[in-house]
């Protein structure tokens, strides 16, 4: 009885968490259209063909797509990135920036 009330607490746990990723990444989204990302950027078929996210959360670590929002002249020099014009740094509230790295993140092929 006690293991089955284990297994049910883990699951509901592990519910509790997906849910809460999926309205961080659904607030990310919320943020990329609200910061007009898509000007310089696209996903899919929507937004600016020069500058493709699809596939980022599986070529960036979570901590390089912050920097890359915070940051964006030291990842330029970093990775020697050479798309003009260069990538603005954002300063967003904190859940903001959240959201948007667990977005990014969630942009996997």
């Amino acid at each position: 009885m006690r293991a089955t009330m284990m297994a049910v607490a883990i699951c509901l746990g592990v519910s509790a968490a997906a849910a809460a990723q999926d309205a961080k990444v659904t607030k990310g989204a919320e943020v990329y259209a609200a910061q007009k990302c898509a000007l310089c950027h696209s996903i899919g078929d929507k937004g600016n063909k020069k500058g493709p996210l699809d596939g980022v959360g599986s070529k960036l670590k979570e901590a390089d797509l912050r920097q890359w929002m915070t940051d964006a002249k030291g990842m330029t020099a970093k990775t020697s990135a050479t798309r003009k014009p260069e990538m603005k740094s954002y300063a967003l509230p904190k859940d903001d920036l959240d959201a948007i790295v667990a977005y990014m993140a969630s942009l996997k092929k």
